[in-house]
């Protein structure tokens, strides 16, 4: 891995943990930060010793407070418009073709939100706040606010979040469906390290192929999206891993994948 000013990359077998480490700023996300991310995804991309990433925040007030305000001061549209489409971190994180897993522990506000919104499964600590206040700037979200969210919560909720740019906490953000599992804080990394390490365990082409699979039905009709499953499945069954999980099964011991 590369050397990061603003990241702590921590590895436990297949399982990789990105931790942005900026406490004193609650982990805000300047433009360095958003690079460094970017960066991050992609060599852990290529890296067949990675089957699952957990992002998360350091310390214990938040997740990621949102963008660094101070970026925006003084920044003409074209400045924005580039700044944006140079990282590209929010399609980079929802494009990663293995899972990846946002541990929220605090506040996850603003380019926070739409970067856990860009993760495949979001566990949240019971102290967790969330929330889209860009509106209270007087501009609106440029991450995939409003375009992730209305698909993930229902719309009304998705609206509201929107329009007041208030924050909710982690019970609303459970019962909309904006977070998959609540943990007591102490337990939160615990709790998101068993379940990637579960995942992990499983075939990494078949978890790959799955991932597609789902990406798919978010772009797709279902007459489609079923097409592209079929082809999936079928590709599937050419891998060294669908040979060992079918010979474990009948031979009752645990499939050894290799991601092969």
């Amino acid at each position: 891995m590369g050397s990061y000013q603003n990241l702590l990359i921590k590895r436990n077998g297949f399982v990789t943990t990105v931790t942005i480490n900026r406490p004193d700023k609650l982990n805000a996300l300047n433009e360095p930060t958003r690079y460094e991310l970017v960066q991050a995804l992609d060599e852990l991309k290529d890296d067949d010793g990675v089957r699952v990433v957990i992002l998360t925040g350091a310390g214990e007030k938040a997740f990621i407070a949102g963008a660094d305000i101070k970026d925006f001061e003084g920044r003409s549209p074209w400045d924005q418009f580039r700044a944006m489409k140079e990282s590209g971190l929010f399609d980079k994180a929802e494009q990663f073709p293995k899972p990846l897993l946002a541990a929220i522990n605090g506040f996850c506000l603003g380019g926070g939100c739409e970067l856990a919104m860009a993760c495949d499964i979001r566990v949240a600590s019971e102290k967790a706040r969330l929330g889209q206040p860009e509106i209270n700037l007087g501009i609106i979200p440029g991450g995939g606010g409003t375009q992730r969210l209305p698909r993930i919560v229902p719309l009304g909720a998705a609206y509201k979040m929107l329009y007041t740019g208030e924050m909710i906490n982690a019970d609303e953000a459970y019962r909309i469906g904006l977070v998959d599992e609540l943990a007591a804080p102490e337990a939160l990394m615990e709790r998101v390290e068993e379940i990637a390490a579960t995942i992990a365990s499983k075939s990494p082409v078949a978890l790959a192929l799955i991932k597609e699979a789902v990406k798919a039905s978010k772009r797709t009709s279902l007459d489609e999206g079923l097409r592209v499953e079929a082809a999936l499945f079928g590709m599937s069954f050419s891998s060294e891993d669908k040979v060992e999980g079918i010979d474990a099964f009948l031979n009752k011991r645990k499939a050894e994948f290799k991601g092969k």
